[in-house]
């Protein structure tokens, strides 16, 4: 039997157990280059742990659609993971919090255009799930020896949906 897990918007205080929101809505922090261009200053926290350094790749995910099915869970435990879109279009973020080594009941997340996100190290998470074509993202996280992943197959998944 599946579970049913409800989208909600991505917003700074729903999603603050798990990481930052990565948005250059709003004013910018100052203004630089003779004025012509916003700095949204500092928007993550970034961690890649004492052996590790950051690293920036490019992923090209596979879009989904809803309702989707949530299977699997990982995490990082050896440092962070931002993922920021190189597209407007909103892509599925789910995230659940740590109970004693396992994940507890997921959240789903909608973000906004040109919103991205940083989960914490040691956060729980769904994989990368765009919801359009191309699903371009940098991502920037932990180079390093470790393998840095831990999976959590979910005997009973969880159906997302609006």
């Amino acid at each position: 039997m599946s579970r049913v897990i409800k989208v909600e918007p991505l917003t700074p205080d729903g999603f603050a157990p798990f990481g930052d929101i990565v948005d250059a809505s709003g004013s910018p922090d100052k203004m630089i280059n003779g004025g012509l261009c916003g700095r949204h200053h500092d928007l993550a926290t970034l961690d890649f742990g004492r052996d590790g350094r950051a690293g920036i790749s490019v992923f090209n995910a596979q879009a989904r659609s809803l309702p989707y099915t949530l299977d699997l869970l990982e995490r990082h435990p050896d440092g962070s993971q931002a993922f920021i879109p190189m597209t407007a279009a909103p892509f599925l973020v789910i995230a659940a919090p740590d109970e004693d080594g396992v994940p507890g009941t997921p959240r789903a997340f909608l973000t906004g255009p040109y919103q991205g996100i940083n989960f914490f190290r040691g956060t729980w998470h769904g994989v990368l799930t765009p919801l359009a074509t191309p699903g371009i993202f940098a991502v920037i996280d932990r180079i390093g020896t470790t393998t840095n992943l831990d999976e959590f197959p979910l005997d009973s998944p969880y159906t997302v949906t609006t």
